[in-house]
């Protein structure tokens, strides 16, 4: 099953979708809320009053939401785009015809692992840095901004005073059930879904500011790209692998491919990160936990001077990581200038 949060046009509030394949091979989302009232107006067996109207509302009653929204997609099969309304509220529209928003718009929470040995090996190498041995004890993990998320097809201003604007590929799980003290071995049941998310990163603001023994912080404060959606875990199932998925994560540049990695590569499997996080405090529905970037993604460890330099205004980024979607962004310019 596949989650939204999207809105029909600017300044709309953010509404729960169920994300299908269309018959064109794109996508196209079905509102949970109008398709229930189009159903329940039908008549039939079930009454689909109380389904969740948004990703936060879903997510704090996943136990019983869950298995409604997967009922409720089989039953919205037979609604069609342009023909099912609910008054003058389409109850599916075609992906590439809304806003698609993060999933979770502003989560509880934003931890952010640590966990692709290769990247932190060669990030630590370009320093003249050996690995400590504190990396392969526990994973670790910083708190970075939950009020700066950008969904699919934002464009991404860079902040102030950096010239040094970077990406990182990485995977979000998105917490569904909470809890304290998880045990690594079943913590993974915590999660309701996974999407591509996008740490952006300001490489000279956060060079300065790690100097003094804190951070990243501004270096990472204005943006982080979530999702195009949120997937179930049951829909990777079958390309479990190592500690992750054997899925191929992939950045592209301007239509150019600049970096290719794998989810089984994890070190550190999300079990285990949401062991590290909920160690003596609980964690929510809506929490989203990143995993780190994976090996060549980002160009910080690509090298600027072989990944075409730091992103510039006008760069169109794609960040894929198959079974999960596309994450698309433009760089701006900064705010204020021309």
């Amino acid at each position: 099953m596949k989650l939204c949060s999207y809105a029909r046009r600017d300044g709309d509030f953010p509404r729960l979708g169920l994300v299908r394949p269309d018959r064109d091979g794109s996508h196209e989302v079905v509102d949970v809320v109008a398709a229930a009232s189009v159903l329940n107006r039908e008549g039939g067996a079930r009454d689909w009053t109380g389904v969740p109207a948004t990703m936060p509302e879903a997510l704090d009653g996943w136990d019983r939401c869950e298995p409604l929204l997967r009922t409720l997609v089989q039953a919205a099969r037979g609604l069609q785009r342009d023909v099912a309304r609910d008054g003058d509220r389409p109850a599916v529209l075609a992906a590439d015809g809304v806003r698609l928003l993060p999933p979770v718009p502003r989560p509880p929470t934003f931890r952010d692992f640590y966990a692709f040995e290769q990247h932190v090996r060669t990030a630590r190498g370009h320093r003249g840095l050996e690995m400590v041995a504190e990396w392969y004890e526990f994973p670790v993990f910083y708190f970075s901004n939950p009020a700066a998320m950008v969904g699919h097809g934002a464009a991404v201003a860079m902040p102030p005073d950096t010239a040094e604007l970077d990406f990182e590929l990485e995977i979000a799980a998105v917490i569904g059930r909470g809890g304290r003290d998880l045990d690594p071995a079943d913590a993974e049941s915590a999660i309701a879904g996974y999407c591509v998310l996008n740490d952006w990163s300001a490489r000279d603001l956060q060079r300065a500011e790690m100097k003094v023994g804190l951070g990243p912080a501004k270096g990472k404060d204005f943006a982080t790209g979530l999702g195009p959606w949120l997937v179930t875990p049951d829909e990777l199932a079958d390309r479990r692998a190592g500690k992750g998925y054997d899925l191929a994560m992939v950045a592209r540049r301007n239509g150019a491919e600049i970096s290719r990695g794998n989810w089984r590569d994890l070190h550190w499997s999300f079990g285990e990160m949401l062991a590290r996080a909920s160690r003596g405090v609980d964690l929510h529905p809506g929490d989203v936990i990143g995993s780190g970037t994976v090996g060549t993604g980002c160009i910080l460890e690509l090298r600027p001077e072989r990944a075409g330099g730091w992103l510039r205004p006008g760069d169109v980024l794609e960040l894929e990581v198959e079974g999960l979607g596309v994450l698309a962004a433009t760089v701006a310019r900064a705010a204020g200038e021309e």
